[in-house]
């Protein structure tokens, strides 16, 4: 199997949150698709928190994009040349306020949709976590946090109050080690 070759390739726009950019594109066997649109995003952390008492730290917001409120694990991405540990630690202390003295345990790095984005998400596991500090939000941020029972995660997520691709994925990957 042979990849496919860029024939040219332009932005349509670029913004701080990500590029959109077109290219035309030969297929192994000759074939050409013209305008093949590419999202280009940044990298983003994000991670399952538990605390010391068994309970899976949450976050609620309002997503624009789906016009609803989501209650999601915390993420965000990394700054400057933060490691993505030192990122998810960052995003969840000014998200939640919560802390933990552990290291963050990597679930994995995973690809969101490789057909039309650039972008990873990196997973982690947090544990032992406690509140410590107030939230610290960016001004653009409106974020409620919520704290559910370990024990009830699955029920939410077969009655659809949570809903969220990624939140849903990390609990079922870190779910091996919740257990223990």
């Amino acid at each position: 199997m042979n990849s496919w070759k860029t024939l040219n390739s332009s932005y349509v726009f670029k913004t701080p949150f990500g590029n959109l950019r077109k290219d035309d594109c030969e297929l192994p066997d000759g074939q050409i698709i013209e305008n093949y649109y590419v999202n280009e995003y940044a990298d983003w952390v994000n991670a399952i928190v538990l605390t010391k008492q068994k309970q899976i730290v949450l976050v609620k917001q309002y997503r624009y994009a789906a016009q609803d409120f989501f209650l999601e694990i915390p993420a965000g991405k990394p700054e400057g040349n933060e490691a993505c540990e030192e990122a998810i630690l960052r995003e969840v202390r000014e998200e939640t306020g919560f802390i933990t003295e552990k290291e963050p345990i990597l679930l994995g790095e995973f690809y969101v949709n490789p057909a039309t984005q650039t972008n990873k998400v990196i997973t982690f596991l947090i544990v032992d976590a406690y509140k410590a500090f107030e939230q610290e939000l960016d001004p653009t941020e409106f974020i409620d946090v919520h704290l559910v029972d370990l024990n009830e995660m699955e029920a939410m997520i077969a009655s659809g109050e949570i809903n969220q691709f990624f939140t849903v994925s990390a609990y079922y990957m870190s779910k091996s080690f919740l257990t223990k």
